[in-house]
């Protein structure tokens, strides 16, 4: 699998800060423009595409720290693949609310901790 290494970097810079970013801060590194349609649809496979790799190394999803602007917090598709990865069971807007919550901290505290123990 090959993922975008700019977004990818910058997620893991944002994650060390303990911060979110959304997805119209990122999509310009992949020169997506989030008013086009096709363009979302391509950063949501770009931010599958990461967090499915970091799931194959047993991280959290990297992704989770990556939201709707205006709103706080990410789309569909991060359940959605949050559910296909196995790692989120329930639905429903508190179960996906509380599962989002869980993985921004876990998150952070795995990318925050000392680069020797990655």
């Amino acid at each position: 699998m090959t993922i975008h290494q700019q977004i990818y970097k910058r997620l893991k810079e944002v994650a060390r800060s303990g911060g979110l970013i959304t997805y119209g801060e990122i999509a310009p590194l992949a020169c997506l423009n989030m008013e086009n349609q096709a363009d979302r649809n391509k950063i949501g496979e770009i931010l599958g595409e990461i967090s499915t790799y970091e799931d194959s190394l047993g991280h959290p999803m990297l992704s989770a720290i990556v939201v709707l602007a205006g709103i706080g917090y990410p789309g569909e598709g991060f359940y959605n693949l949050a559910r296909s990865l196995n790692l989120h069971h329930n639905h429903g807007e508190f179960a996906d609310l509380e599962f989002f919550v869980s993985e921004v901290k876990k998150v952070h505290s795995y990318w925050q901790k000392p680069i020797s123990e990655e």
